[in-house]
């Protein structure tokens, strides 16, 4: 990897110390070159463009993405969210004969929300003991036959545990359960081959680590499964034959396109493969190779400031997410930002998420910085007592 021309990709890098990818990935010349060009053909050639150049581009987004998992053509869905994405699948499932969910307290809001006001769902929130992880014997212990799916992270948004996808699979399968994972902080960081883990659904998208913008989102569902999915949820790009505009003639596409729901954005669809252009050219198992270095540096350095980070015990299990405990992480993460270190928090911690275009001595400001908000909040508490 050569580091001086990565870095040299993304403009944000030459202004400040970015170190909030979980929170969005910065943004590249590749990315705004493909911009670019979705502007250049839709003022040259307006609807056109769609036939000529824009549908192929889905096409080669969803290639992409299946390469970038491992998987077999025709199971990424390209969608608004990755609500969108839940709300599909819910829509999918038979529930006659089974209603519980087994989730946890660590997930992204939104991937309990789904169950929570779908009426008749029992739903099962695993508690983390240590507040970083949870066990997979804790999903086994959970899941019966009652269980209709275990949905879970693979990587925890608040501690950057990951997850043991190929364990959470196993556990579901042998109860008969479907098991889908939220994805969207483990696409990019953490090297990926889905058909091997087992899972049945994974979400994904290009917002953070893979350095694609807002407002799209990757479903993969297993090739087996597709033939046998049909969601309750549809719009016209989920059928066949779609440009024949036939309303009363309805017929779910072969492969994972039956579960996108309308027209995807066609911008974003472009910043999403510059992204994608830079991340496949250096891979990524450098890109974690890459991050573990940075991200155990990052931790032993808030040990030796006596900062306290909030991770997972192992570096296997250990993400580019770092949480720092701070009792004022909004107040850190100003003063962090007027020495231009953007970071971010989220309660009781300061979350800094170094990626591979990021250097050793970022992560030392980074460290450095924040020790010395610790103790000018320490100072004022004390003042004010």
């Amino acid at each position: 990897m050569n580091l001086d021309r990565v870095r040299g990709a993304f403009p944000i890098l030459q202004r400040r110390n970015y170190l909030n990818s979980c929170s969005l990935g910065a943004l590249s010349t590749r990315a705004e070159e493909r911009l670019q060009d979705f502007l250049d053909r839709w003022h040259d050639m307006g609807a056109s463009a769609w036939y000529e150049h824009w549908w192929e581009l889905l096409a080669e987004l969803r290639r992409r993405v299946a390469d970038l998992f491992a998987a077999p053509a025709g199971t990424i869905a390209l969608m608004p969210s990755t609500s969108a994405c839940l709300s599909v699948i819910s829509e999918s499932l038979d529930w006659s004969e089974r209603n519980r969910i087994v989730t946890t307290e660590l997930d992204f809001p939104t991937l309990l929300y789904q169950w929570k006001v779908r009426p008749g769902v029992e739903m099962v929130v695993l508690e983390s003991p240590d507040g970083v992880r949870v066990d997979p014997q804790q999903f086994e212990d959970a899941v019966d036959e009652r269980t209709l799916a275990i949905a879970t992270s693979h990587v925890f948004f608040t501690t950057g545990a990951i997850l043991d996808l190929e364990s959470i699979a196993e556990i579901a399968h042998r109860a008969g359960a479907y098991c889908l994972i939220d994805g969207y902080q483990g696409a990019g960081q953490v090297p990926l081959d889905l058909p091997a883990t087992g899972v049945d659904f994974y979400t994904a998208g290009p917002l953070k680590w893979l350095c694609g913008g807002p407002g799209l989102a990757y479903l993969y569902v297993r090739e087996d499964l597709i033939p046998a999915l049909e969601p309750r949820i549809t719009s016209w790009f989920a059928t066949e034959d779609q440009f024949r505009f036939n309303p009363g003639d309805f017929r779910y596409h072969a492969d994972a396109r039956r579960f996108e729901l309308g027209t995807p954005a066609l911008a974003t669809v472009h910043t999403a493969l510059g992204g994608q252009d830079l991340i496949d050219q250096v891979g990524v198992e450098a890109i974690r190779a890459r991050n573990v270095t940075l991200t155990e540096r990052l931790i032993e350095g808030c040990r030796a400031a006596g900062l306290s980070p909030r991770v997972a015990g192992h570096p296997d299990e250990r993400s580019a997410i770092v949480p720092v405990r701070h009792p004022a992480p909004a107040d850190a993460v100003s003063h962090l930002a007027d020495r231009g270190i953007i970071v971010d928090s989220r309660p009781g911690v300061v979350r800094a998420s170094p990626h591979y275009y990021n250097t050793a001595d970022e992560v030392d400001e980074f460290v450095d910085v924040l020790a010395e908000a610790r103790l000018a909040v320490g100072t004022s508490a004390a003042a004010g007592a």
